[in-house]
């Protein structure tokens, strides 16, 4: 079943790579969507495809990349659009 999932990742998530990661880890999974770093210092990102992909995803995402500490993931689960070709990091 394919689902939409918008995150958002607080804690130490930025100048760590995590948006790096976390577009690695979602293209090796064959989601789309995209990753961005947001002003308040957290990490906010929107997933497409099948659900138990997802939640593989979150999984990883509760923990990051080496060198962060995530501290709250907020899931929101959502529609699925299929507006997206890939996974890109925004900036």
């Amino acid at each position: 079943m394919k689902t939409r999932c918008h995150i958002f990742i607080s804690g130490r998530v930025q100048g760590v790579f995590f948006r790096y990661y976390t577009q690695e880890r979602a293209k090796s999974l064959g989601l789309t969507g995209w990753v961005r770093n947001l002003p308040d210092g957290k990490v906010e990102a929107v997933f497409e495809g099948e659900k138990e992909k997802i939640e593989k995803m979150i999984e990883w995402m509760r923990k990051g990349p080496p060198l962060a500490k995530v501290e709250k993931v907020d899931i929101i689960w959502e529609d699925f659009k299929d507006e997206f070709e890939d996974f890109e990091i925004k900036y």
